[in-house]
Formats: C-alpha cells, sequence, structure tokens
C-alpha cells in the first residue's frame, strides 16, 4: 500500500550536504519499487535512513510500507524512536509484518510499554496476531513484569492454538515465575508436552532466585540434557544460596563430563573458592581463564582478586590487579578492602591515593574498605577524617555499614564512652551490628558495665543471635562473674539458643580437613598430640606461659591448659605441619575469633619451624611470620 508522506515535515530532518544530496537524487530516479527498497537497505544508521526519507519526501516519491518498516525499525532502537512511532502511524493498513517487526523492536527499547500499546492498536484494526506478535509482546511483559497483560497474551496464545509453541512456552513460564508466580509456573511446566534446555534452565534459574537450591538440584538431575548453562546455573544457584562447597563439587563434576566453563560459570565457583578458600581450585580456574583469553573480562579479574584476598594469597591479589588493563572502582575497592582485613592498613591508604590519582571515584564500598583498615589498626584520626570526606569531598551519604565502622574503630581503641555517644547521634536507627561492635569493644576492654548497656539494645533487636549471649557470658567469666554467666546460659537454654560450635580447616593438597574443638576422633590425632607436645617444649623455653584466663571454665588450671591444646585451630595447625614439606605455607580458616592464646602460641610457632602461617578467622586474616602477626596484636 502506498502511503501519503508529505504530513512529515522536512524541518524534523538534518540536511545532507551538496554532493550527498546530489548522489541521492540520482538514486531516486528509477521508478521501480525494488531499486527504491534496496535503496533503503543501502543505509544502517538512522541518521542516514533519514536524510533519504527526507529526500524522499521531497521528490515525491511514493514508498510502500516495507521500506518504511526498515525506517521505523531502525529507529525504534535509538534516540530517534518517537520519529519511528511516527513513521509507523502513516502507514495505511500496514500488514502483521510491519506490526511484528515495530513490536520486536519496542519491545527491546526502552519504553517496552509502547509494544503493549501497540497490541491493543492491533486488536483495534482486526489484526489477527501471530506466534510473533505474541512472542514480542511476552518479551516486553517480561520485561516490565506485567502480569496482568502477560495473562491476557497468554489467553490468546490459548486462543490461537499456539499453545505447543515451545518458544512462547518459555516465555510465559519466565514470566510467570519472574512475577513470583511460582505456582502458576510450576503448573505450566507439569503440562508442557515438550521442554527443552530453555525450559529447565529457566525453572531452574527461577528456584535459585527463590533460594531453594535443593528443588533446583532435583530439577538439574531430572534434566534429560544438560548444557554449560544449566551447569552454570546450578553452580550459581549454590553460590547464591551460602552452599559454596557444593558449588565447587559441582564444577569438579562438570569438568569430568567435558564440559567447558563460560565467563559466568568461572565468576561463580571462583566466588565459592572465595568462600571456602579452596585456593588449589581457584589457582586452577585462573589459569583456565587465562588459557581461554577470558583475562580481559573485567568480572573475572575482579572476582580473582578477591579469591586471591580471601584465600590469605595477597600477593597474588596484587598481580591480578597490576596485570588489568582496565580497572574499575570495584577492582580498586576489592584490593583495598582486603588490604585492610590482612592488617595492611598503611598499604589501603596508599592504594586509596593511587586510585583517586587516576580519576577514578571512590563508591560507598570503597569507604567501607578504609574505615575497616583504620578499624583494624586503630587509626582514630583518619577515620575521622575518611567519615567527613564521604560526604564533603564525594556526596557519598554514609549508610549503616560505615557507622558501623566507626563504631568499631572507637571500641577497639577503647574509647567506648565516645562510641556510645557517636550511637546516640547517628541520624539513622542503630541497628543489631552497630551494638554488636560495641559489645565486642567492651569484651576486649573488659568494661562490664558498657556491655550489658549494648546487650538491652540486643535483646530488643536480635534475641535469638547466640553470639551475643555467647559474647556477655565470656565478659562475666573473665571477671569472675560465674553467677552471673551461668544466668545468661541458663536464658539461652530456655531460648533454645545453643553456642555456635568451633571448627577450623586446613587444606591439605586441595583436600580441606576439618577439626572441633576438643576433636580427639581424627585418625592421626596421637601424631597431632605427640607433634604438640614438641612444639610445646619449644615455646615454653621462648617464655610461653598457657594463657588460661580464657578457658572460661570453673576447672582446674591443668584441665584449662588440656582444653587450650586441643582448640581447633592448633589441632588444624600441627596437622597441616605433619602433612606438609617444610617452608610450605599453612593457611588455616576459622569460624569464631583467634583466642588470645592460640594467637600468641601462632607467633611463637611461626618462628620455631620457620614458616608463614595464615589465619582467617570470623573478622580478619593473621599473618604469622618470624614470631609476630600482621594485625600486630591489634584484632
Amino acid at each position: 500500500m502506498v502511503c501519503p508522506l508529505s504530513s512529515i515535515s522536512l524541518c524534523m530532518l538534518p540536511s545532507l550536504n551538496f554532493e550527498q544530496r546530489h548522489s541521492l537524487r540520482s538514486s531516486l530516479k528509477p521508478t521501480s519499487e525494488t531499486l527504491r527498497t534496496e535503496l533503503f537497505h543501502k543505509f544502517n544508521s538512522p541518521f542516514e535512513l533519514q536524510q533519504v526519507h527526507s529526500l524522499v519526501i521531497k521528490t515525491g516519491t511514493p514508498l510502500s510500507a516495507l521500506p518504511l518498516s526498515r525506517v521505523a525499525s531502525v529507529c525504534a532502537l535509538t534516540p530517534s524512536f518517537p520519529y519511528a512511532r511516527r513513521i509507523f502511524q502513516l502507514v495505511d493498513q500496514p500488514e502483521i509484518s510491519m506490526w511484528n517487526s515495530c513490536l520486536r523492536d519496542f519491545a527491546e527499547s526502552d519504553s517496552p510499554f509502547d509494544a503493549i500499546l501497540l497490541f491493543h492498536q492491533l486488536r483495534r484494526h482486526n489484526v489477527c496476531p501471530d506466534s510473533f506478535t505474541c512472542s514480542f509482546v511476552l518479551k516486553a511483559c517480561l520485561q516490565l513484569l506485567d502480569l496482568f497483560h502477560g495473562r491476557i497474551i497468554h489467553a490468546f496464545v490459548e486462543k490461537l492454538g499456539l499453545q505447543f509453541n515451545l518458544v512462547l512456552q518459555n516465555v510465559i513460564l519466565n514470566l510467570y515465575a519472574s512475577c513470583g508466580q511460582m505456582s502458576d509456573a510450576v503448573l505450566l511446566f507439569n503440562k508442557m508436552p515438550q521442554r527443552d534446555t530453555v525450559t529447565w534452565n529457566t525453572m531452574i534459574t527461577q528456584l535459585v532466585k527463590r533460594g531453594d537450591a535443593d528443588s533446583a538440584y532435583e530439577m538439574f538431575l531430572q534434566m534429560p540434557e544438560r548444557n554449560v548453562r544449566s551447569w552454570t546455573a546450578m553452580v550459581s544457584g549454590f553460590v547464591q544460596c551460602g552452599k559454596p562447597k557444593e558449588a565447587v563439587d559441582l564444577f569438579t563434576e562438570m569438568e569430568e563430563v567435558g564440559l567447558k566453563p563460560n565467563e559466568v560459570t568461572v565468576v561463580a565457583v571462583l566466588a565459592a573458592c572465595a568462600d571456602l578458600g579452596a585456593l588449589d581450585v581457584g589457582r586452577r580456574i585462573h589459569k583456565y581463564s587465562d588459557e581461554s583469553g577470558f583475562q580481559r573480562n573485567i568480572q573475572i579479574s575482579n572476582t580473582l582478586i578477591d579469591m586471591y584476598i580471601k584465600c590469605g594469597c595477597l600477593e597474588a591479589a596484587r598481580d591480578v590487579l597490576r596485570g588489568m588493563k582496565e580497572r574499575t572502582v570495584v577492582s580498586w575497592s576489592t584490593m583495598i578492602q582486603g588490604l585492610a582485613i590482612h592488617g595492611k592498613a598503611d598499604e589501603a591508604l596508599e592504594l586509596f591515593s593511587e586510585m583517586t590519582q587516576t580519576g577514578i571515584k571512590p563508591n560507598a564500598v570503597t569507604f567501607i574498605g578504609l574505615l575497616n583498615a583504620c578499624s583494624h589498626m586503630g587509626l582514630i584520626n583518619e577515620g575521622h577524617a575518611f567519615f567527613a570526606s564521604m560526604t564533603r569531598d564525594y556526596g557519598i551519604i554514609p549508610g549503616i555499614e560505615h557507622y558501623g565502622c566507626m563504631v568499631d574503630l572507637l571500641s577497639r581503641a577503647g574509647l567506648l564512652q565516645q562510641a556510645h555517644e557517636f550511637i546516640k547521634q547517628m541520624p539513622i536507627k542503630p541497628n543489631a551490628a552497630i551494638w554488636g561492635a560495641l559489645l565486642g569493644g567492651c569484651k576486649v576492654h573488659k568494661n562490664i558495665e558498657m556491655a550489658e548497656l549494648a546487650m538491652r539494645h540486643l535483646h530488643e533487636l536480635d534475641p535469638l543471635n547466640d553470639g551475643y549471649y555467647v559474647v556477655l557470658a565470656n565478659i562475666y567469666s573473665e571477671a569472675k562473674q560465674w553467677d552471673n554467666a551461668a544466668r545468661l546460659r541458663k536464658l539461652m537454654r530456655n531460648r533454645g539458643l545453643k553456642k555456635t560450635l568451633g571448627w577450623s580447616s586446613v587444606s591439605i593438597k586441595g583436600v580441606a580437613h576439618e577439626f572441633v574443638a576438643g576433636d580427639d576422633t581424627h585418625p592421626q590425632f596421637q601424631e597431632i598430640l605427640k607433634m604438640w607436645n614438641q612444639l610445646q617444649v619449644h615455646m615454653r623455653l621462648k617464655g610461653y606461659i598457657p594463657n588460661t584466663s580464657v578457658v572460661l571454665l570453673d576447672i582446674d588450671e591443668k584441665e584449662k591448659e588440656k582444653v587450650l591444646s586441643r582448640h581447633s585451630e592448633k589441632l588444624a595447625l600441627v596437622f597441616g605441619l605433619i602433612s606438609t614439606p617444610p617452608g610450605e605455607t599453612i593457611r588455616i580458616f576459622k569460624n569464631l575469633r583467634v583466642c588470645e592464646d592460640c594467637h600468641a602460641s601462632f607467633k611463637l610457632i611461626s618462628e620455631i619451624v620457620d614458616r608463614e602461617i595464615v589465619v582467617r578467622d570470623r573478622n580478619r586474616f593473621h599473618c604469622f611470620k618470624d614470631g609476630s602477626c600482621s594485625c600486630r596484636d591489634y584484632w
């Protein structure tokens, strides 16, 4: 159908130079519709197509819907979107192909709702939608999470007899699940006569998003055929649901069946390695990533930095950062935070200065790293300066985590009253983490009165967190207030709370060996005990005296020494020493804070055996070497 185009104003279009106009005028002389259509397909940019269209209007050359569809299609995905809409409105009785072309482009544009409006217009023109029509409108609904219109299109699909169209069914399935209608999604999934990997992957991904990794894994096992995306979705799902061990195990299985991980898989499994401290697997993935040409992927590089930091390999993390051709604020912030938790506050602050000199502006996460660095090393003035700089220099409003860092900084330094005043002046309501930081400082500095004040707030904010009760009970025990400690432990029992069991793990040849406090069930326990007794002889010659004050039980000194010798981190360390060659670094991961006696012991042992010992506890890293610790005894 020939379209009346004179109603479009030429002033809407930019002008070509004289030579370009002359060339295009010559091209427009042929009267063949085929030649005119081919002319429109010679150009790919909205600017060029608008120039051609301008001359078409000026010369009065008639055009059919096909070249106009080309103009509308290209312009719909650019800032020329209103121009595309105007073109479409001028077409008299457009065919379904043009409707679909515009629907597709509107659905993929920044205004997907226009696709839905266009669909209603299509229905008013009594045009019968086809499978492509439904697919494009459903994609717009998915982008908008528009369940209402999605159900309408689903009804059209059924009415048109397209319920067996797998592409449409997959989009509808994804829409229902993305809108939180999992029961509808499951119902549709069960009714589908045919499913492909997209169908299964959609269900797995959506179940994972809802934290149901177990159901997702059951579905994964039922899949008749799994591709890389299926494995990746499940590995990522385990990571998101806090199951890093399962993620690494599944990744290993994926390798065994001969599938090559893609970049998304690599990011997911590196995150799992970071959580687990699985350094051997992480190094293998790093090598694979380089061999596969993934080193230019900034997200992979950032995740590698994080993995090496959390595995205690600070130098390897530095190497990754240095090797990056392009660094983002995430790259710098991750490294700053890593230096902070490794007790390298000076280096963290230097790196921040280097970052700002490159022109990259810090974000809120950057300042969390800086404040943590100050907190871990007791840099009071620097911490206050960074906290003030956030808003003054960068317009960043401090969040609850920044306030938590400041309370932690003041509390660790023994400025408990200042910390309390800081909390009272906060413009946002303090949460449990804020009062928990104050409570932690009270334990370090043995302030019972302030600890009880913090605990009153914690009773209200987080009454089921066993850790806070244990900290206060330990404060009572250290002060030999056994009755108060017993009362608090009884309160825990009445509330069904149990103290978190302390455990430590050490990785030997890629296998993690886990120990719990008092564990004597290990097959090599007698060897461990023998080695520990030998170490104790050397330690006592260097002035070691067991710090029995950390044993918060009303038992005699001999029993306390026995309890100390069987702390989980000591068992893990000794097992690492007897299982690895001389000179190899021992890396230990502990779920709780390292106690004072273990900390003192590890310093001496690092000198006696001439080894580097890296411990990651709940709060930070401790790097023991030559008789000293990277935390400088401030933790």
